[in-house]
């Protein structure tokens, strides 16, 4: 595993501890489909929340939600689609939320309802 990827698989570890103690019950990490991957499935209260973590070193590459690209928005949704088919959620609550972890500041950052489903 090289250093980026050590950075990501970091960031996803405190942004799980971090949505626990907010209160979020997490189903999934790193569910993977043929579509894509989603970094956390949580839940929260009744609503199912597809997290998109992003983490940065520092700002060097720009803030960690610019990351969050148009096409990267419509893979989310497109597995987040399929992952309520496949467990027969169709009809629950969900949103996406962002988690951004910032090493340099030690900042851990929650945006609920980050982006709508965006379709291809």
């Amino acid at each position: 595993m090289n250093r980026k990827q050590q950075i990501g698989k970091d960031g996803e570890s405190a942004a799980a501890e971090f949505l626990k103690k907010k209160g979020y019950k997490i189903l999934e990490q790193n569910y993977r489909s043929s579509l894509g991957e989603i970094d956390i499935i949580a839940e929260d209260r009744k609503t199912i929340a597809f997290i998109e973590v992003k983490t940065r070193g520092s700002m060097g590459y720009g803030s960690p939600k610019s990351a969050i690209t148009p096409e990267k928005q419509r893979k989310i949704s497109m597995v987040a689609l399929l992952y309520l088919k496949k467990n027969r959620r169709m009809n629950a609550r969900a949103r996406f939320d962002v988690v951004t972890v910032r090493w340099d500041s030690g900042d851990i950052h929650l945006i609920k309802n980050a982006f709508e489903l965006a379709y291809p």
